[in-house]
Order: C-alpha cells, then structure tokens, then sequence
C-alpha cells in the first residue's frame, strides 16, 4: 500500500528588501501604466519613467504635461569637485561648522567638508531661497539635515514643508528648489553615491518598517499638494554629474507633472520622531542608526533615559575605531562625553586610534539618568579626507583635548 503524505511547498527564505517602504501617488494617472493618458483638448501627457539601477530597483512613473526632453541652450559646465587639502592622516579633528560664512546663493553656500568615494559632507549657511534656478543632482542622493531654518523643498513630486531636526531625503535625479523662510539657515549635507535607504534590519521581507525599528511609515514625512506649471519659457536648472555643474536651459517648466506614483521621491524625517532604544547597560552605537548607504551609516543621538544597571556607566567607553571613521556633528543639548562642544561642531575620529570620553566625564555620568543630546553621527568604512575649506573651520588643537 502506498500512503501519500502532503508535503507542504517549500517556502524560499526572502531577504529584506532594501526599499524605501511607502508606495505613494498624487494627480491623475491613467488606470494602466504605458497606455494613452490624454489632455483634454485631446493631446498626450508625457509619462517618463524615474528608475534607478537600470530597472532593477526603486522607480515611478510620472505623467508631464510636456515631454521632459525639451533643452533650448547649454552653458558651459564648471567644476565643484572638492579641493583636497589633507588626504592620509591620523588625526583627532574637530571643525567649528557654524565658522562658516553665510552665502546668499544656495550652491555657492555648500562647503565641502570631508569626502571619500562613498559619499561627501559639506555645511552650508545659505540666505536666499532659489528662485532664479532649479537643481538636480545626477550623481548623488542628498541628505539634508536642517541644524536651523525651516521652508519648503519643492519638487515636481510635490511640496515637503521642513523645520528644526528634519532630514530631507532627495534621491538623484530629481529636481528641486528650496525655499526658506528667513535668512538665518544651517544645514548639513551629504551626498551619498549610492541610494539611501532604511537599515536592512529594520524592514521585513516585503520592504516594511518592523515593530523593533525606531520609526515608522507614521514618521514619514511625503510629497503632498502637487501643482502643476503648465508654462514654457526659459527654466535654468543645474544639473551636477561627475563633480562638474551643466547648465541647462529648458523650454518648459520642470514641476509640470500632472501627476506620479510609486517608490521613487523625496521625503522628511525628523530627528525628534526617532525612537531610542535604550538598556541597562551601555548600549552600542547601531542602536541609532538611522539610514545606511554604501559602506557607511547615519545615526541619530536623541533625548533619552541612561542605563539602569545599579553599577552602569552612561558615559561611552573607550573605542578603537579599526575599520571606520567616526564622525559626530553637534546639533544641541549637552553631549555628556565630550566637554566644551559647541552647537554646529564636527568631530572626526579616523580609524586606527582608539578615542573616547574628555577627562573626567565618566565619574561625572555616574548616576545621571537621562541626556538631552542631539548629535549626528555618521561611519564610513573608508577613510575621509578633508578639504581646503575643512582646514579653515579646524580647532588645531583638538587632539590634545584627553591630555588635559
């Protein structure tokens, strides 16, 4: 006799998608991708495909009111590579961020800072909004944190009203313009060569924010109120590939999309909605991690309670950095490891020296039971090199700063 037993399917193990997970649309679409979308004197809309590593990952699909294609002149492109000024070093750093000078024009305002081939860091004071341009960066998706200001960043995808604490998540490709509310703007930037995304170990196999992550889809901050230019003229957009700046004149307006959707657009996140996961015992810095790029991370220092062990000790121990850069930049409160940091103050520990807590920080954390810091750290795992305009912000002195 045979007996049949039900053998279940075999079920492949999925791996996290690295997505950002949040399917999004505004305007009108048609019902079905690639078909005929009309106008109503009857012409075609121009949908155009956004897609990034080939057709391999994140895309959208966006419907123009004309062709996205339409160039009238083209300048001359100039370059904005970073000057290297110290490329191989073993140093402690510091640079005083908010010594740099305040610029009206919101590109000649981005000082490169720290670089490597991953991704570069740069500060920028910027007063005036954009208005006599637009921007887009071919090369890089952006973060940009805002240290001070607020506004609204505008894109074709919509508007993102931003404030004190947001990263502003602008994948390559897309054009946009800031526009501020005042003069007074401190902003910290980087440029990543490689897409931005939420840590793998956050998301499940379908691309979702999991309950231990320390944000969710809620924290989101999405394109909304899409307006559509249906105007031609002359439309100057800087479009950055290959650390030149193209100068581009094109004869019809860029935020002309009628309507979009999909996984590829800009969005917010504040800093004051990430979560901290905290422990009875010191807890090590992956816990704030917050995005991740190719070979390096973003994390997030927010508000929150100390450990509780009976013996704990909230301040930081000594670490060797073997295979990462540490960077810290200095957002607000009082970073109980460190003494005399200043709001806008940037810290590099390179790789093979150990660093650790100032003198006499950890005797004076015994016992504190919260911290009201706010700090963004960033590790590569390739080394930075610092820049000309690095060297004119430095605290020279900063490495002898255990000795005292």
């Amino acid at each position: 006799m045979i007996i049949k037993t039900f053998q279940p399917y075999n079920t492949p193990t999925l791996q996290p998608r690295e997505t950002m997970p949040v399917y999004h649309k505004l305007g009108k679409i048609p019902p079905k991708r690639h078909t005929q979308f009309r106008k109503p004197d009857g012409t075609l809309y121009a949908e155009e495909l956004v897609s990034t590593e080939g057709f391999s990952s994140l895309y959208s699909l966006v419907y123009h009111t004309y062709p996205p294609t339409i160039v009238k002149t083209l300048g001359e492109p100039y370059s904005v590579e970073p000057k290297i000024a110290r490329e191989k070093h073993l140093k402690h750093t510091s640079l005083i961020g908010f010594k740099i000078e305040p610029e009206d024009d919101y590109l000649k305002s981005r000082k490169p800072v720290l670089v490597n081939s991953d991704l570069h860091i740069s500060l920028a004071a910027p007063r005036k909004s954009m208005t006599d341009y637009f921007y887009k960066n071919s090369q890089a998706d952006e973060v940009i944190f805002i240290h001070v200001g607020s506004g609204t960043l505008k894109t074709g995808y919509g508007k993102i009203p931003f404030e004190y604490g947001d990263y502003l998540i602008i994948p390559r490709g897309t054009i946009y313009q800031l526009e501020f509310d005042n003069e007074d703007n401190r902003l910290f930037i980087v440029e990543s060569f490689s897409p931005i995304r939420s840590p793998k170990r956050y998301l499940n196999q379908y691309g979702q924010l999991m309950e231990h992550a320390p944000y969710c889809e809620r924290d989101l901050k999405l394109p909304s109120d899409i307006e559509t230019h249906d105007e031609k003229g002359d439309f100057k957009i800087l479009i950055k590939k290959q650390g030149l700046i193209y100068p581009y004149i094109y004869g019809t307006h860029p935020f002309d999309f009628v309507g979009w959707d999909g996984y590829h657009y800009p969005y917010a996140f504040s800093i004051h909605n990430f979560e901290p996961i905290t422990g009875r015992l010191h807890q090590p810095p992956p816990v704030h991690q917050t995005f991740e790029g190719q070979n390096f991370v973003i994390c997030s220092f927010v508000p929150r309670k100390f450990d509780y062990h009976p013996l704990s000790i909230p301040a930081p121990y000594n670490h060797s950095n073997v295979d990462s850069d540490e960077v810290l930049y200095y957002v607000d409160g009082d970073f109980m490891s460190r003494k005399s940091v200043v709001k806008g103050q940037i810290t590099l520990h390179p790789g093979g020296i150990p660093h650790g807590p100032a003198p006499g920080t950890v005797e004076r954390s015994i016992g504190k039971e919260s911290t009201d810091e706010l700090a963004v750290m960033i590790d590569p795992f390739r080394p930075l090199m610092l820049t000309e305009d690095a060297l004119k912000i430095e605290d020279e002195n900063y490495y002898k700063s255990w000795a005292e």
